[in-house]
Parts: structure tokens; C-alpha cells; sequence
């Protein structure tokens, strides 16, 4: 099976063209190097993807005849992503939090009293 359609099929991408563009980028190595979308996968091997700034590793247990539910996912491949991988995603959150999310618009008059508040702090 193509490794594009391998990584659709265990739902690491919501689409199959997903899965090829991150291919084409780069994202997806198999064994150590990157790979063409049209690449063949077989049992045991290693696949490390980086998607959402995380590289995850998975190794492929079985071929799956078409794309399977999400309970099924673990009958066809195991997750050996190091820890630390979701540690950075944890300071990943917790960096963004500082910023004002979507839709809150122009910062407001007390926002803009303690941001002069804080420059004013750092001389």
C-alpha cells in the first residue's frame, strides 16, 4: 500500500491529499529518510510524521485493506513517540495562551493601559 494512503487509512490525515502534500513537503520519513507519496509500506516499518509541530513515530504492525474506524487504529500500527514529544506540545499551549485568541478584536483601553504599564516597568 502507498504511504499516503497507509496514513489516510489510520487516520493521521483527515484526507488523502493531506497525507500526499506532507509527503511532498517533507514531513513524512520513513526509516531515517523522506519519501515520495507513491512509497510502498510494509510491516515493521518505522514512520515518523511531523504534523502540528510534534514528530510522531509510529511503527506499521499491518496493511489495512481500507481506511478503519478509530478503535481499529492500533490493530495496524504501534505509537512509539518518545514523551518528550507531547511535553513540547504541552509548552506549545501553554505559550499561546499569552496572545488574544480569534475574534476579540482591537485591544481595549485597559489593555493598551497595561501593556504601557509593562514597557514603562522594563527601564
Amino acid at each position: 500500500m502507498r504511504i499516503d494512503k497507509y496514513l489516510w487509512c489510520v487516520r493521521y490525515f483527515k484526507t488523502r491529499n493531506n497525507a500526499t502534500e506532507a509527503c511532498r513537503k517533507g514531513h513524512i520519513k520513513m526509516n531515517g529518510d523522506s519519501i515520495k507519496p507513491s512509497k510502498t509500506v510494509f510491516n515493521h516499518e518505522k514512520i515518523t510524521i511531523r504534523k502540528n509541530q510534534v514528530n510522531y513515530e509510529i511503527e506499521v504492525l499491518d496493511i489495512p485493506a481500507s481506511r478503519v474506524g478509530a478503535k481499529l487504529v492500533d490493530l495496524y500500527r504501534k505509537d512509539i513517540t518518545p514523551a518528550e514529544e507531547f511535553e513540547k506540545l504541552d509548552l506549545l499551549k501553554y505559550s499561546k495562551d499569552y496572545y488574544r485568541k480569534k475574534g476579540e478584536g482591537r485591544p481595549t483601553k485597559k489593555d493598551r493601559r497595561d501593556i504601557n504599564e509593562f514597557h514603562s516597568n522594563e527601564d
